[in-house]
């Protein structure tokens, strides 16, 4: 979960499953495809989409709210007075958010897995002592 600031508002976006299911019903689309296409903004900024970075933060906030009332895309783009599209910080706080809670790599899941079962086998252990 990350908190940003778009125009002088809190908002708090998490990259959920929940989201992915949001985006898809709202856009019809596939959001990790919709990632996938942004893959080259850093090398080539001019393929930025700013509507695209839109949905993904909705998606994520609505996401964070669970249960609560959200407003739809449209509404709650209304409802945004500024929006800096040059801000690299909130760009790069949302694509962080995305790349963490949606790309989990194996390596940090095999981890994971490892500490589990290193647990495991430690209590495995110390009940056989004791």
């Amino acid at each position: 979960m990350r908190e940003l600031q778009i125009d002088g508002k809190q908002v708090r976006v998490r990259a959920t499953p929940l989201a992915l299911l949001y985006y898809k019903q709202e856009f019809k689309t596939d959001l990790l495809g919709d990632l996938m296409k942004m893959q080259n903004i850093r090398d080539d900024p001019s393929q930025i989409d700013i509507v695209a970075i839109l949905q993904l933060i909705w998606a994520m906030a609505k996401a964070d709210s669970l249960g609560k009332p959200f407003p739809s895309f449209v509404e709650w783009v209304g409802s945004l007075e500024n929006f800096d599209i040059t801000d690299q910080g909130l760009f790069a706080a949302v694509m962080e958010e995305a790349a963490e809670g949606f790309f989990r790599s194996k390596a940090q899941a095999g981890t994971e897995t490892g500490q589990a079962k290193g647990t495991r086998a430690h209590r495995n252990q110390s009940a056989r002592r004791g």
